[in-house]
This record gives C-alpha cells, sequence and structure tokens, in this order.
C-alpha cells in the first residue's frame, strides 16, 4: 500500500447557517483508507466544477461524509481491477455516482470505485480533453440529448443558454453552434465575455438582467429550446419566453433552487421542461454522451475555454467558480 497526495476536507464544530465549519487540505492519504470497489485507477486528471465549489468551501452540504475527498470526476488509467469489464492499463473516465460527496473522490492520485461506475475514454479525447470537458461539459451533451430526443433541430429557432460563460455553458454554447444553432448566449459579464462567446459560436448576447428580474407569466416566443444551468427567475423567464412546442432542459442552480413561474407555458404553449441529472445517468446514456462529444465538441473551441492547474491550486479556486470569476472550464492536473 502506502500513501498517495490528495486534498482532503475535515469537518470542524459549528458554522453559519448553511455552511459547514470544515478544514480543506493537500495532504499524504493512506492507501488503506481508500472506499470500496472493485477498480483502483491512477487519477491523472480532474477538474473544477461549480458544485465542486461547493464541497471546498462548504458553502452548500454537497459533503456527506467526512473525512472526504472531493472531486465529482477524473479521468485516469486502472490500476488493478477484480470487474470483469476493466483490466489494468485501461484509459477510463468517471463522472458522478456520488463521488466527492459520499464516495471519495477525484482531488487525489488515487481512487477505488466500482467498476459499473467507469466509461471508457473515448479513442478520440486526451484525458486532459476528458476532463476539460468534465461533468459540466458531459451535462451540457444530456441537455442537447433530451432537446433532440424532443424533436428540436436548429430549423426549430434559435437556443438560448444561460450562465454561458460558465463550465456547463461555454460547452453548451459550443456544442449548439458547431450543431448550426443560432445561439442567443446569457451572461452577466455581456461587456467583459462577448468576444469569448462569440469565438465559441454565439450569435447574440443577451445581459443576464434581462431575465433575472421577475418576468410575466408568458413572454415574447423567443427561442424554440434552452439549456439553464441557472434555475429560479432565470428559469421562469427562459420557460415563459419559449416558443410554441419549444422545449428548456434545466441542469443547474447556481442562481437558486426555487422556480416562481406558472402553469401558463406548460399549457398555453406546450413548452417542456426537462429535468437533466448527470449523477445516476445509466451507463448507456453515459456512453452515447461521451462518444458524441468526442465526435461534436470541436477541439479548438475546447482549448479555448480551457485553463489548467495543478492539484495543490484547487483549494483556491473553489470560492473563485462561486463568485462566477472562473470561465469555461478547469482542467486540475494529479500527476
Amino acid at each position: 500500500m502506502g500513501t498517495f497526495k490528495a486534498v482532503v476536507i475535515e469537518k470542524g464544530e459549528g458554522g453559519g447557517k448553511g455552511e459547514i465549519n470544515q478544514r480543506v487540505s493537500l495532504q499524504d492519504f493512506d492507501e488503506a483508507g481508500l472506499m470500496d470497489g472493485d477498480v483502483t485507477v491512477r487519477v491523472t486528471h480532474s477538474t473544477l466544477n461549480y458544485k465542486d465549489g461547493l464541497a471546498l468551501t462548504g458553502k452548500a452540504p454537497v459533503v456527506r461524509r467526512w473525512p472526504m475527498i472531493p472531486g465529482i470526476d477524473f479521468a485516469g488509467v486502472v490500476e488493478t481491477s477484480s470487474h470483469p469489464d476493466w483490466k489494468p492499463g485501461d484509459a477510463v473516465v468517471l463522472n458522478g455516482w456520488g463521488t466527492g460527496e459520499t464516495h471519495l473522490g477525484a482531488y487525489a492520485e488515487k481512487s477505488r470505485v466500482k467498476g459499473d461506475w467507469l466509461v471508457a475514454l473515448p479513442a478520440a479525447l486526451t484525458p486532459e480533453q476528458a476532463m476539460a470537458i468534465g461533468t459540466a461539459g458531459y451535462t451540457a451533451m444530456l441537455a442537447l440529448l433530451a432537446l433532440e430526443r424532443h424533436g428540436l433541430t436548429p430549423e426549430s429557432g434559435p437556443a438560448l443558454v444561460t450562465g454561458a460563460a460558465g463550465g456547463v455553458g461555454s460547452v453548451a454554447v459550443a456544442l449548439l453552434a458547431r450543431a448550426g444553432w443560432h445561439v442567443v448566449a446569457s451572461t452577466g459579464r455581456a461587456e467583459e465575455e462577448a468576444e469569448y462567446l462569440r469565438g465559441l459560436g454565439a450569435a447574440e448576447i443577451l445581459d443576464r438582467q434581462e431575465l433575472s428580474a421577475p418576468g410575466k407569466p408568458l413572454g415574447k416566443e423567443r427561442w424554440a429550446a434552452a439549456i439553464d444551468a441557472v434555475g429560479s427567475t432565470t428559469l421562469a423567464n427562459a420557460l415563459a419566453m419559449t416558443r410554441y412546442g419549444g422545449a428548456v432542459a434545466a441542469c443547474g442552480l447556481a442562481g437558486g433552487m426555487d422556480l416562481p413561474t406558472s402553469v401558463a407555458p406548460f399549457i398555453l404553449r406546450g413548452v417542456a421542461l426537462y429535468g437533466i441529472d448527470s449523477v445516476m445517468a445509466p451507463l448507456p446514456l453515459r456512453r452515447e454522451a461521451w462518444a458524441r462529444l468526442a465526435r461534436d465538441l470541436d477541439p479548438a473551441a475546447l482549448s479555448a475555454m480551457t485553463t489548467t492547474v495543478p492539484l495543490a491550486d484547487v483549494i483556491a479556486r473553489g470560492p473563485e467558480i462561486l463568485a462566477g470569476r472562473t470561465r469555461g472550464r478547469v482542467v486540475v492536473t494529479i500527476a
């Protein structure tokens, strides 16, 4: 056995309302402390998602056991396996399944998990690219698949992306634009991020204020589809302005967990609201999403939205992503 480097969250006493008193540090972790699983992976890369920011800061009860190694996704190489689908040397990707929440997660040089949680790294992607995509990008693809299954195409009309400069939003803009959609990118940093978003393929930039103030039950029909990573009033307004027969895929709560809307968009315009869950998505859907990402996401666009940091720097990045100061995707180099 032995030790390896890991970011570890330890629980302290007390804490403010809605927050957890915790200590986070980079330390040596005993391999004997890894949790049950039939595959041990040498983690090479992870990433920083909004949920990781919540876990690192204790701003929400993401972590359910202590001590916890945070990090909800990784790319790596199988070291040992008793699972029939995996053998040493296999390149794999993991997203969700409670890692970084109830199961020791990805901000570590090693992880022991269930083989049923793993997906083979697509041949067209490097481990770095897979984690540049990460759970945020994989979620964006799940949202796009939901819109496609609803029957929507670029010919249906424009597509709105909220929180467009964030992780989910950046990948969603790039995916939709490359597929031929007219993309309306909503961001709270319209002047600052306009050039960046247009570089990803956005056709229009919409200031977040147009969607964040309380609106009418029904507004002017502006888009046929939407991918929302914000929630709350923003999602309510996105629904109110979706065209007849359109659909919205909801996958985030950066603006809040509430939804101050009415039944009007649903019963008067036939709008559909799809909930996107990346954590427990079934394996066939995961494989489809990763295959589409490997095929459809422009590598140049992915590179343009990505920055890379070492494991030692990820703790300081937690508050940054919650404050909306993180653009695009952040790859965490583990080893």
